[in-house]
C-alpha cells in the first residue's frame, strides 16, 4: 500500500507479487479492492497493481473539476508505472478502467505489453449517442451530490466504504465518464499488440461494445463470462479469473 503525488494529488496504490507486470484499473465509481480475488488469483506468478482513480477510493478528491479528465486518468497511470520503476505492462481495466486502458495505449503504445479490456466499450462515433452518454453522466454527478454515497445503488463493485464521501464522484462523472470525441473507437484498427476482450453473458448494455471492438481490433481475443453481468470479475471470479490467466499465459508462450 502505497501513494505517489502528481502536481499535488495523491495516488493511491499496491503493488502485490513478482513477475510480468499486470496494472488493473477499476471501473466508475468503484475502487481498488474489486481486484481482490485478481490479486489472491495471479500474484503467485504475475506483480499485479491495483490503483484507485482520482475522486475514488483512498485516492485524492480534489476539489477543482479541471482536475479530472480522460488526459487526467492516463497521465496517473503513466506516472504510475514510472513510480514503480516500469518501462512498460499489460494495461488492464474494467468499464471506465478499460476506457482509460484504451486512452493510455493511444497516449503510449510503447508501454503497452498488451490490452485487456473488461466490460467496457471505447465510444461512440456519433455525436448524438455521445451527448446521451454525456447527459446520464452529468446526472450521475447530480446525484451523487444531492444524495451523497447512497446514490451508489446496489452492485458487489459499489461500496460506499470504499470512499470518504461522494463528492470526488460527483466530479470524476463530470470530467471522467463523460466522453469527448471519437479517438478511442477510431483507434481500434490501429492496435496491435495481443488483446482480450471480455464480458461478462448478461452485461447487455456492453455485449454490442464488445463484439464491436473484437472485430476492430486485429487478432483480438474475446471471452464471454457465464453467469456475470457488468461485474464479471466479481460475479464470477472463477471463470474471469481462468480466461484471463490463459490469456496471460498465452503472452510468454
Amino acid at each position: 500500500m502505497a501513494y505517489l503525488s502528481r502536481d499535488g494529488v495523491r495516488i493511491y496504490y499496491e503493488d502485490h507479487g513478482e513477475g510480468p507486470v499486470v496494472l488493473l484499473s477499476h471501473g466508475y465509481s468503484s475502487a481498488s479492492p474489486t481486484w481482490q480475488d485478481q490479486v489472491a488469483a495471479f500474484n503467485d506468478r504475475y506483480r499485479v497493481i491495483v490503483w484507485d482513480m482520482r475522486g475514488h477510493g483512498k485516492s485524492d478528491y480534489p476539489d477543482d473539476q479541471a482536475l479530472y479528465s480522460e488526459a487526467h486518468m492516463v497521465a496517473d497511470m503513466a506516472a504510475l508505472l514510472d513510480e514503480c520503476g516500469l518501462e512498460s505492462a499489460v494495461i488492464a481495466g474494467l468499464s471506465l478502467g478499460g476506457v482509460a486502458s484504451l486512452a493510455f495505449h493511444l497516449a503510449h503504445p510503447e508501454r503497452c505489453r498488451a490490452l485487456m479490456l473488461f466490460d467496457t466499450g471505447p465510444g461512440f462515433k456519433k455525436e448524438a449517442p455521445r451527448n446521451a452518454w454525456n447527459d446520464r453522466a452529468a446526472k450521475r454527478g447530480d446525484d451523487f451530490d444531492r444524495d451523497g454515497l447512497s446514490a451508489l445503488g446496489k452492485g458487489a463493485e459499489k461500496r460506499a466504504s470504499w470512499h470518504r464521501d461522494a463528492s470526488g464522484l460527483a466530479r470524476a462523472a463530470r470530467g471522467m465518464l463523460a466522453q469527448e470525441g471519437d479517438h478511442l473507437i477510431n483507434s481500434l484498427p490501429d492496435i496491435s499488440i495481443p488483446t482480450l476482450v471480455l464480458a461478462g453473458v448478461n452485461d447487455e448494455p456492453f455485449l454490442a461494445a464488445t463484439d464491436y471492438m473484437a472485430a476492430k481490433i486485429p487478432n483480438a481475443v474475446k471471452a464471454m463470462i457465464p453467469d456475470a453481468g457488468h461485474s464479471a470479475n466479481l460475479d464470477n471470479p472463477e471463470a474471469f479469473n481462468r480466461a484471463v490467466g490463459d490469456f496471460l499465459d498465452g503472452l510468454a508462450a
